[in-house]
Order: structure tokens, then C-alpha cells, then sequence
């Protein structure tokens, strides 16, 4: 009897699992079919900046296909020079659908993702929808966002793991 208990248990445990795919996969599937031609667009708010050094630098992609740090599968890249206030970079012409955004500070400004030996990030990064980091990159699945409008905003709060400056710029 325990057994069978037990089965039920893992059973909707599993399906929890499988359901926001699927719901992905429909949703894809029904705006794909209704042909939408709506040209959305997706504007990310960069907060958290300890300095206004370098600049920022975004990919955004469709798929768990070299997220987040391929920069060749990404959909679209781009990099701002940081000025005063909070950088806001809009992603143009993207079909609705789901959508995932990976953000780094590049604090010397030379267009890379910079690691120390032990491969712990020497600058800011962030990913939509904020994940917890613990142990390496958050999956695809975790920072997914929903573009259907034609015009979307988040905002990434970018995480320091080994802070150079002493005071964060924005909250």
C-alpha cells in the first residue's frame, strides 16, 4: 500500500515537472499557428551597477541552446557604454514567444566575461527573472520571460561575486 502511495506521489511530482514545457510548447505552438506578425520588443532595465566603468553587455536567446554563455547562438548581442543613471537596452523585431536574457558588467570593457582562476565571476552578471545563483549558470528554463505585446520590460539586478567597488549605484 505504501508503494502504491509512494507511486502516486512521484507521479504528480513528475508532472509538475513536465507542465511549464508543455505550456511552453503550447504556447508556442498556438502563436505559431494564429501567425501573429506583431513585431515585439523586450527592453532590459540593468540594476545593481557598482560603477559606471566599461559597459554592459546582454545575449538574448530562444532556446537552452550555448545559454548563457555562447555568445555565437545567442539571437541577439549587445553591449551599451555605461553612462549615468540605469542602462535600459531594447532587444527590436523578436516573434512572441519565450525568451531568456543573460547580462554581464564588463567592468575593463574588453568584450569578455572575465573569471578569476578558480572560474568565479571578477565581474557583475545577472540573468531575467533574477534565479538564485549557487553552483554555476541557472538553467534555460529558470530565466525564461513571455514576449506577446509588442512592447515588454524587464529588469536584471546584476550580482558581484568578487566586488572591486565598495558602493552599488543603484538599488
Amino acid at each position: 500500500m505504501q508503494r502504491f502511495f509512494f507511486s502516486i506521489l512521484l507521479l504528480a511530482f513528475m508532472g509538475n515537472l513536465v507542465v511549464p514545457q508543455k505550456a511552453r510548447a503550447t504556447l508556442n505552438s498556438n502563436l505559431s499557428k494564429n501567425n501573429l506578425k506583431v513585431n515585439s520588443s523586450l527592453t532590459v532595465n540593468i540594476d545593481g551597477l557598482k560603477n559606471q566603468n566599461g559597459q554592459v553587455c546582454l545575449s538574448l536567446f530562444s532556446s537552452s541552446q550555448g545559454f548563457p554563455s555562447d555568445g555565437d547562438r545567442a539571437l541577439q548581442v549587445k553591449c551599451v557604454a555605461l553612462e549615468e543613471g540605469t542602462p535600459a537596452i531594447t532587444f527590436e523585431n523578436l516573434k512572441p514567444g519565450s525568451y531568456g536574457v543573460a547580462a554581464f558588467h564588463d567592468i575593463n570593457d574588453d568584450g569578455v566575461f572575465n573569471l578569476n582562476g578558480l572560474g568565479i565571476p571578477k565581474e557583475g552578471f545577472g540573468f531575467s527573472r533574477d534565479p538564485k545563483i549557487f553552483t554555476g549558470p541557472p538553467k534555460f528554463g529558470d530565466v525564461i520571460v513571455i514576449i506577446v505585446g509588442p512592447k515588454n520590460n524587464i529588469r536584471i539586478k546584476l550580482q558581484y561575486l568578487l566586488a572591486r567597488a565598495s558602493r552599488s549605484l543603484t538599488p
